[in-house]
C-alpha cells in the first residue's frame, strides 16, 4: 500500500515506529546552531558601522586632505566581507534571504516545512560542503605562506580574508541543518499533519 508523500508521520511510523527518542537531542543541536549564529550576527553587525566610519575616514582623508592609505581602504573591504560572509547564518536564521515565492508565499505550514527541508537538505548543505571542499586547499595553502597584502601597502593578512570562506561555509551549513532539523521535526508532529 502506497503512502502519500505529504504524510511522513504516518509513513514514518508504520514503517519505523514512533519517531526516535533522539528528538530532544536533534532539537538541542537545532537550538544549539541557532544561538551560535545569533551571537555571532550580533557581534558582527556592529562590523557594518566600523565600515561607515573607515569610508568616512578614507573619503575625508582624500578629498580634505589630500591623501590615502591603501590599508584603509583595503580594511573596508575587509570589513565588508566579515559582515556579510560572518553574517550569512543570522540572516537565514531571521528569514532574510530572498526566497522565490512563488510556490512558498502561498503554501500553508506543512509545506513550508517541506520546502524548507527539501531546500536545506539539497541546496544549502550541498552547496556550503561543496564550497568548503573547492576552497579550502587555497585556505590553507594561504595560511601556510601567511599570505600577504593585496596590493603594496595594503594589509598583509589575506589568510584572513580567505579564511572567512569556510567559516561562512560551517555557520550557514548549520543553518542549513537546523533548518531541516526544525523542519523534519515539524513534520513528524502528529497533529500537523496536513
Amino acid at each position: 500500500m502506497a503512502v502519500a508523500p505529504t504524510d511522513c508521520y504516518t509513513f514514518l511510523a508504520r514503517h519505523f515506529g514512533s519517531p526516535p527518542p533522539s528528538m530532544p537531542f536533534l532539537s538541542a543541536v537545532a537550538d544549539a546552531v541557532d544561538r551560535l549564529n545569533e551571537w555571532t550576527g550580533r557581534l558582527v553587525r556592529w562590523l557594518a558601522l566600523a565600515m561607515l566610519l573607515v569610508q568616512l575616514g578614507t573619503v575625508l582623508l582624500r578629498y580634505v586632505f589630500g591623501t590615502s592609505y591603501i590599508a584603509l581602504q583595503e580594511s573596508a573591504v575587509y570589513l565588508h566581507a566579515a559582515l556579510f560572509m560572518l553574517g550569512a547564518g543570522y540572516t537565514s536564521l531571521h528569514d532574510g534571504h530572498v526566497r522565490v515565492d512563488i510556490l512558498y508565499g502561498s503554501a500553508g505550514p506543512h509545506r513550508k516545512a517541506m520546502i524548507d527541508l527539501f531546500g536545506a537538505v539539497f541546496l544549502v548543505i550541498p552547496t556550503m560542503a561543496t564550497i568548503f571542499l573547492v576552497t579550502w586547499p587555497f585556505v590553507r595553502q594561504s595560511w601556510l605562506i601567511l599570505e600577504g597584502p593585496m596590493s603594496v601597502g595594503g594589509i598583509p593578512a589575506v589568510f584572513l580574508l580567505k579564511a572567512l570562506v569556510p567559516l561562512f561555509c560551517i555557520l550557514l551549513g548549520l543553518q542549513g541543518l537546523s533548518l531541516a532539523v526544525r523542519s523534519l521535526l515539524f513534520l513528524l508532529q502528529p497533529d500537523r499533519r496536513p
